[in-house]
């Protein structure tokens, strides 16, 4: 079985990381938990900025309007299924003794947020209406 779907299975019964390894110091589980709430956060702050640009934009051309608001909607529901991804990849990962896993997605969604923020400001700098 790959070790996407054997995460994938962990997203929706997390008693079973419980059978891999040893239990890790409850600190580390606990920041471990605290980044996915972080993670959440992230996610809910962009799917609100998403309906924030589709309701209280209505001036702004449509195309521009759509676009930002689905990339930022699209970048929220992201994150919320990476924060519980990484949660589980970590938890696994202490219960294991290994490394942390490493990935690119916080750089993803970084670059994905400055080009939305960079679209705004040309909005902002010419104007609503294109």
């Amino acid at each position: 079985m790959s070790n996407f779907v054997q995460s994938l299975r962990l997203w929706f019964a997390p008693e079973r990381i419980r059978e891999e390894g040893d239990t890790p110091d409850y600190r580390f589980s606990l920041a471990n938990e605290r980044t996915f709430l972080a993670w959440l956060r992230t996610a809910l702050a962009l799917i609100g900025g998403g309906f924030a640009v589709d309701q209280f934009l209505p001036d702004l051309r449509w195309g521009w309007r759509i676009g930002l608001a689905l990339a930022l909607l699209a970048a929220g529901v992201l994150s919320s299924l990476r924060a519980v991804n990484h949660w589980v990849r970590c938890e696994r990962a202490m219960r294991r003794g290994e490394d942390l896993p490493v990935s690119r997605f916080p750089t993803l969604l970084s670059v994905a947020v400055a080009v939305v923020a960079l679209a705004m400001v040309v909005v902002v700098l010419f104007g609503w209406e294109g």
